[in-house]
């Protein structure tokens, strides 16, 4: 159980919970729908995920989607999915008042590989199972979130020639979002091209980094 009362789950193998102690909804919705998809202007929307984990931040944009009449076509990598009884456990199929209740669960019922259609002209997911260390990431996004383990847990996911492939995958004035704010990930992606500032983080964490990629 997190202080915003909602719950995660800890990694054995990393040592670390999924989302912060601090608020598990409340850092998602800081961190990936209030400084990510509320900054982007379209109403035709492609995001990656780095880090599908609980399928949080696909639920919440998908009820952001909704509200706000958006098209958003979602795509999840996870090089190790959780097992829907694992899930399950976590509450959050009546989060989202304006989705149907049973939201939270087809999110992890679809099918991996294929883009499957949860609501038509608003949500459409793609859960891609592979391991975002091998570079084979493909596509043109509009919006990143960058949602892996802590650097310290698993460095090898934020390598500068992955952040660098990830600047590739975004159109010009493309976001990139995640809940670090360490000065190595900042001048990484200041390398790779991308204009980059600290913004106020969510509950318990002072900042967080947003990234843009600039117009040509």
């Amino acid at each position: 159980m997190t202080a915003d009362g909602s719950k995660t789950l800890y990694s054995n193998d990393m040592q670390e919970s999924y989302h912060s102690l601090n608020g598990a909804v409340q850092e998602s919705r800081h961190v990936f729908i209030d400084a990510g998809l509320k900054q982007c202007s379209e109403k035709f929307i492609h995001i990656l995920e780095i880090g599908f984990g609980t399928g949080l931040n696909a639920l919440l944009t998908w009820g952001e989607a909704k509200r706000k009449h958006l098209n958003v076509s979602y795509t999840a990598i996870e090089a190790f999915p959780l097992p829907i009884e694992t899930t399950s456990v976590l509450g959050f199929d009546s989060l989202e008042p304006v989705l149907p209740s049973n939201a939270f669960s087809q999110l992890h019922a679809a099918s991996w590989g294929n883009t499957i259609v949860l609501e038509t002209d608003c949500f459409k997911l793609q859960k891609r199972q592979l391991d975002f260390t091998a570079g084979l990431v493909e596509g043109s996004f509009d919006l990143i979130y960058f949602d892996a383990f802590a650097p310290d847990k698993q460095p090898e996911i934020w390598e500068e020639h992955l952040l660098a492939g990830l600047y590739q995958t975004l159109k010009e004035k493309g976001i990139l979002v995640t809940y670090c704010a360490k000065g190595e990930v900042r001048r990484r992606l200041q390398r790779c091209g991308f204009m980059v500032e600290r913004i106020p983080g969510p509950p318990g964490k002072r900042e967080m980094i947003r990234a843009v990629k600039p117009s040509l």
